[in-house]
């Protein structure tokens, strides 16, 4: 991982490029971040650093929370990520991070929590087919058969049954950065990422580009 970012989601727009083309895009406030703490390996083992993003109030702290920005002497943030990048040694505690360190035509990965969708069935979660919609019929939206009438005459490992929907990590890859203003620490990146609008999200660098 080369660099990386938080940011909140705004919403989705669509804007035209060079060649007249529509490209739907979601607007996202990406930092500033502020470097709160830089992990060694002669200390922690491993190379690391904790960026915070958006302001917490004072109240809102604990006391071991206080401490930590204390010793770092930075505004404390709301929250907090770590992460390993191929070289800290550019990076100093109360450094920002900024939209900035993204250009247009970058391929990122997009990692947040999706819409959660609460207790839902196996023809919303799954897609799968209804049975006959016909008063004879007793299964109209079941989930299908409970395991055969023959051995092994139980319900097999994992199959789509009714439960939670949502509200879970994804990661959207090879999304392409469209546009950034610097100035509004806003970057435009092509298509959908998870969440709601004003969920917090992780932009870095595409491994897969």
């Amino acid at each position: 991982m080369k660099k990386a970012i938080l940011a909140k989601k705004i919403g989705m727009t669509q804007i035209f490029n060079a060649d007249n083309m529509l490209i739907p895009v979601t607007v996202l406030e990406a930092g500033p971040c502020t470097v709160v703490q830089k992990k060694t390996v002669d200390n922690d083992g491993y190379e690391a650093i904790q960026v915070g993003f958006v302001d917490a109030k004072e109240k809102q702290l604990i006391k071991p929370q206080k401490g930590h920005f204390a010793k770092a002497g930075v505004t404390a943030k709301k929250h907090l990520k770590e992460f390993r990048l191929e070289d800290i040694s550019a990076y100093e505690v109360g450094a920002e991070i900024k939209a900035d360190a993204f250009v247009a035509g970058d391929k990122v990965d997009v990692v947040g929590i999706s819409k959660g969708k609460g207790y839902q069935g196996a023809i919303k979660k799954y897609g799968q087919s209804r049975g006959p919609m016909g008063h004879g019929s007793k299964s109209h939206r079941v989930a299908g058969s409970m395991g055969a009438a023959t051995s092994p005459g139980r319900v097999m490992k994992g199959k789509g049954l009714p439960s939670h929907m949502g509200s879970i990590q994804i990661t959207v890859q090879n999304l392409e950065v469209v546009r950034v203003d610097a100035e509004k620490n806003l970057i435009l990146v092509k298509g959908a990422v998870p969440g709601s609008k004003g969920t917090i999200i992780t932009i870095k660098d595409s491994v897969k580009a």
